[in-house]
This record gives C-alpha cells, sequence and structure tokens, in this order.
C-alpha cells in the first residue's frame, strides 16, 4: 500500500484531483482511498488529501502520517511545518513550482524531486490558477501508481479536454530529479 498526502489550498482542486485518482486506481485494477481534511473551509486556507493506493483491500480509515509521495500544489506551503512532516525516508515529493529542491526547503530524505510549474500551465490552458489536473500529470509521471492513460482519460471525464491537455503537458514537462 502507498500513502500519499496531498498538500494545497482551497480552491485549488485538492479534493477533486484525489477522487479521479482513486477512481483511476480503481479503473486500473487497484483499491484506492480519499480521506479530505479542510481546516477552515475557505478559499485560500490550507486543505490536506488523504490517498492510499494498493494492489489489496485497505482497510485503514485515517489521515496519513507517514506518506511516501508528497503532492504539493501551492509551493507557498513548504515552509509550515505539517508539510514535510513524516515524509518517508526514500519518499517523492512532488511540487508546483518554478523554484529548485533547494529553494523550496526539500528535506534530505526525498528520494526524488518532481517539480513542474502547474499554476503556469493552468493559467496559460485554463485561464486560472487552479493546478490540480496539471499536477496529476506531474504525480503520474513521479509516482507510477496509476496508469497515465486512464488517469488522463479520468480527468477529461470529469472536467474535459482542455484539462486533459494541461496533465498530459504536465507530465511531459515534469522534471524528476533523484537525490
Amino acid at each position: 500500500m502507498k500513502e500519499i498526502r496531498l498538500h494545497g489550498r482551497g480552491g485549488q482542486g485538492v479534493v477533486k484531483a484525489s477522487q479521479i485518482v482513486v477512481r483511476a486506481a480503481v479503473a486500473g485494477g487497484k483499491n484506492g482511498q480519499f480521506i479530505p481534511f479542510f481546516g477552515v473551509e475557505r478559499k485560500g486556507s490550507p486543505v490536506f488529501g488523504y490517498l492510499r493506493i494498493s494492489e489489496e483491500p485497505i482497510r485503514r480509515k485515517m489521515q496519513v502520517y507517514e506518506p511516501e509521495i508528497l503532492v504539493i500544489m501551492d509551493d507557498s506551503l513548504v515552509g509550515l511545518p505539517a508539510t514535510y512532516a513524516g515524509l518517508k525516508d526514500g519518499g517523492i515529493v512532488v511540487i508546483n513550482s518554478t523554484k529548485t529542491a533547494a529553494e523550496l526547503g526539500v528535506p534530505a530524505n526525498a528520494g526524488e524531486v518532481a517539480i513542474v510549474d502547474a499554476s503556469g500551465i493552468a493559467e496559460e490552458l485554463i485561464g486560472r490558477n487552479i493546478p490540480n489536473t496539471a499536477m496529476l500529470g506531474a504525480f503520474a509521471k513521479a509516482s507510477g501508481l496509476v496508469d497515465k492513460d486512464v488517469l488522463f482519460a479520468e480527468i477529461e471525464k470529469a472536467f474535459g479536454a482542455v484539462n486533459r491537455t494541461a496533465a498530459e503537458r504536465a507530465y511531459r514537462e515534469t522534471v524528476v530529479a533523484n537525490r
């Protein structure tokens, strides 16, 4: 079982992105689970999503405290203590940013860092800073947990062709570096 924690801000599509990943995992023959956490429910406030993807049934029903993968949809969140908390050694960090891993303070225990300008892609293609579908493309490339074609089809089904294009472009443009 892989445990994933998503960090974003209200209005960036953390919840919808998580639901799409679970649908893609299930469509690909795996088990998936999503648990949202909203905190203060207003646009711009920190939002978390907890995902599990497994070949076996998932019985755990709680927050993810020690993720193997972090998906950070807003690089302004990297300064918060909770953002990198509990990341397992060798874990994957996927970040929406134009900065480097060093500038973002990615901890040394991260095994891979994947960076993409998902906000730039979203603003160019969609016209608004809603980076969730672009970040799903980056997540697919960095993690390999879901079939990218199934994921892209689920994105198109939920949000239309332009969002699929955003995810496909982010998949191509994501830079993954081993540390």
